[in-house]
């Protein structure tokens, strides 16, 4: 039996979400068109005959610009002392921007899959370019051209993985998908919905948490509270009359039904948690301890 720990690791934005999400077979890490939308390490586990792979989905590599920041930035460090296998992921025309990281991605004896992505909208001349370039940066790396989003070379990327696993037993039961809970995953449902419908700085300044999850036979009934830093940004949430909460709620209520197989009720709340991106106790409160 193989069995091992994969750690995901790059840039913002480059499709480390849409690539688990691919090679596990299920939609556990939110996706959208803009940044830094994973802010926590998100464990996706895929069970096979003779092997367990269990991915970890990190936070791109920031700029810490406040206490969140360095938090998520944590969760990158622990990816990499905790991994079997690197699995690197760039985007054509893209180098990782923080160097202490790469560096020690380089000088570890760990072994490393760099997936360029996004290949669908690149050329193949670039593709070409860009592979030269990793090779030489990291001449240790199994280096794949793909497109997560599109399917391209994904198995590839899997069964490269698996000839890097070691022999061990399983970490997990066979059933198990990931190692979070319902709650968990509805308030990053909830976040998703918040990423997608508002602009600027409105949803780097959310955060949610559930306040109560309520397990029926027949309807889960979940009670979620968005977490703004102002409150003119608590005025911009609702929405005139209410109506982009509302645009929220129905949207995050499907795909949490969808996620859950049971019909959902969902209520939604909107408070004020004044700086709680810098505020160590508020990180606490939302998950964000790497202690």
């Amino acid at each position: 039996m193989k069995a091992g720990f994969i750690n995901i690791i790059g840039n913002p934005n480059v499709g480390k979400s849409t690539l688990m999400n691919a090679l596990v077979g299920e939609n556990l890490s939110i996706i959208t068109y803009k940044a830094q939308t994973t802010r926590h390490r998100i464990m996706g586990i895929l069970n096979g005959d003779d092997f367990q792979m269990v991915f970890s989905d990190t936070p791109g590599i920031v700029n810490a610009a406040n206490k969140l920041h360095e938090q998520m930035l944590g969760f990158i460090s622990g990816a990499l002392k905790d991994a079997d296998v690197f699995l690197l992921v760039t985007e054509v025309g893209e180098k990782l921007k923080n160097m202490n990281i790469l560096d020690k991605i380089i000088h570890s004896d760990i072994p490393v899959v760099l997936v360029i992505n996004k290949i669908d909208i690149s050329e193949q001349e670039t593709v070409r370019q860009m592979t030269e370039y990793w090779q030489e940066i990291i001449p240790k790396a199994v280096i794949i051209p793909a497109s997560a989003k599109e399917g391209f070379n994904v198995d590839k990327i899997r069964e490269t993985l698996y000839n890097f696993l070691p022999e061990n037993p399983p970490y997990f039961p066979q059933d198990e998908l990931t190692d979070r809970s319902m709650r968990f995953f509805a308030s990053e449902i909830i976040r998703e919905k918040i990423l997608l419908n508002y602009n600027k700085e409105i949803p780097y300044s959310v955060e949610v948490a559930i306040d109560e999850y309520k397990e029926e036979k027949n309807m889960d009934r979940i009670s979620a509270i968005i977490y703004v830093e102002r409150e003119s940004q608590k005025n911009i949430i609702i929405g005139k009359g209410g109506q982009m909460i509302k645009k929220v709620g129905i949207q995050a209520r499907k795909d949490i039904e969808a996620f859950s197989g049971k019909h959902t009720y969902l209520n939604l709340f909107v408070k004020v948690k004044e700086n709680w991106r810098n505020n160590p106790k508020d990180l606490r409160y939302f998950g964000y301890d790497n202690k």
